[in-house]
């Protein structure tokens, strides 16, 4: 007797492209909060444009980022997950 799957091949490759691309969310996340502290803590700054910057600011612009990112992905993955989405090739044409 043969299980049957609840998610079909094309789903589970959804699945795991959404997955992939939550851990990369995740690790962008991650390594912004990372190089904050570290720069805090190791007293590093850049030099941009004549003036001395915290590389913490730089930490906080990738964790903005990864947030941002993250949303993203939560809202693409609700569209990907409705079951009239599929691939065109005119979702790419410019309005």
């Amino acid at each position: 007797m043969k299980k049957n799957s609840l998610i079909s091949s094309p789903e589970k490759s959804k699945v795991i492209t959404i997955n992939i691309l939550f851990i990369t969310t995740l690790m962008i996340i991650f390594l912004g909060i990372f190089f904050s502290i570290f720069s805090l803590i190791n007293n590093i700054h850049f030099k941009v444009l004549s003036s001395s910057i915290s590389g913490a600011i730089f930490g906080i612009l990738v964790l903005y980022l990864g947030i941002r990112y993250y949303l993203s992905v939560t809202k693409l993955r609700e569209e990907l997950y409705e079951s009239s989405a599929k691939f065109s090739w005119r979702n790419f044409k410019r309005k």
